[in-house]
């Protein structure tokens, strides 16, 4: 009785709540928007085709290496296994070292020729994420594998409905959304320019991305900082931001790539949509039940067995392709919010996060001396 009286009391407290009325109304828009893209594109077929999935290359390495992070639940998990049935020498990374055993040995079970590796990493902490890249390449030495890796899908994401820190005292949802891609990116980009055969970056956005209409890009937005400020805690408006970010992020990192002739990185978003996943567990269970059902009845709703389509073909779309937007499957592709594409906007992001990233770093070369 009392627990009941409590997710009652929850309940209410978020039905309340303009986070509640954001993601019960914008959100639904915004994914039909994408949807309507798609069925424009079937109505008005485009001159290109949607994009075929290639055999990964393995020219001069054992075997392709993919590092997935927030690989033990849902859309990680899938991708996790679906990579490992492709041929990938697959990386799992995640908070728990007990969840991770558990992914590692249900991909296992249904493929006994998997190739799995496993660490425990804290994306939402710089120090963490520099930890494991030094651990990933002592591991690649140890193994004998080639000093790269081909393919690393930034998939981790929370959506917080509480205010929590990161160590470096970040918002936690803007930490892990975000800022550890990032930081994880950089790290790791020596590793897949140095890839004997064309190395690809997929990261993981939302089409929640679309109801941020006009940002700003300094150093208390990309911390969240800025949204701590409020009454209440905007977890609809920051998961959205966030998302924003890391898609802007693909398309100045391709752009930034791309200056370089002898590119072979490319950068891709990917938006599964909704995708029925454990990402919702903060949200009191009697609503995200209710969502769930709502969206499974109009069609929408997906098994991460489903959701992972775009993210496996953008994953191993050809290797020229690189800075497009991968949703609904079949190798198609949409146009994201004109926000999106806002070269200035792209700047700011990128010169304020490549602040905060040489920021961490002198700050753990403190802590170590």
């Amino acid at each position: 009785m009392l627990l009941a009286m409590k997710e009652l009391k929850a309940v209410i407290h978020f039905v309340c709540s303009v986070e509640f009325w954001r993601m019960a109304l914008l959100w639904p828009v915004s994914l039909l928007t994408s949807h309507f893209q798609l069925l424009f594109q079937n109505l008005f077929p485009r001159k290109s085709n949607p994009y075929k999935r290639c055999v990964p290359p393995i020219t001069g390495i054992k075997m392709p290496v993919c590092i997935v992070t927030g690989a033990t639940s849902g859309l990680g998990a899938a991708a996790a296994y679906a990579l490992s049935r492709e041929g990938f020498h697959v990386v799992l990374v995640g908070r728990s070292s007990h969840l991770l055993s558990e992914t590692m040995a249900d991909i296992t079970s249904r493929n006994k020729d998997a190739c799995l590796e496993a660490f425990q990493v804290d994306l939402s902490s710089f120090q963490s994420v520099l930890k494991f890249k030094d651990s990933l390449q002592q591991w690649l030495l140890d193994s004998d594998m080639h000093s790269s890796i081909q393919l690393l899908i930034n998939n981790a994401g929370i959506l917080a409905t509480s205010s929590r820190l990161t160590p470096e005292g970040y918002d936690q949802m803007m930490g892990t959304n975000y800022i550890g891609a990032f930081f994880l990116t950089k790290l790791l980009l020596p590793l897949l320019k140095n890839s004997p055969v064309p190395s690809r970056i997929v990261n993981v956005t939302s089409f929640t991305h679309r109801n941020v209409f006009n940002a700003q890009v300094n150093n208390e937005t990309i911390t969240g900082k800025f949204f701590l400020r409020s009454k209440c805690y905007p977890c609809a408006r920051i998961y959205e931001y966030s998302k924003l970010c890391l898609l802007i992020f693909s398309y100045e990192l391709h752009r930034n790539l791309g200056l370089d002739k002898s590119r072979h990185v490319s950068v891709i978003a990917a938006d599964p949509g909704v995708v029925k996943t454990n990402i919702m567990r903060e949200v009191p269970s009697f609503l995200s039940l209710m969502a769930f059902t709502v969206l499974k009845l109009l069609g929408l709703l997906q098994s991460p067995e489903k959701g992972i389509n775009s993210v496996l073909d953008a994953a191993l779309a050809p290797p020229e392709t690189s800075g497009v937007y991968f949703f609904g499957g079949k190798g198609r592709t949409v146009n994201s919010s004109a926000l999106s594409f806002n070269s200035k906007l792209a700047g700011e992001l990128w010169t304020t996060s490549c602040n905060l990233f040489i920021n961490s770093q002198l700050a753990c070369r403190d802590l170590s001396n």
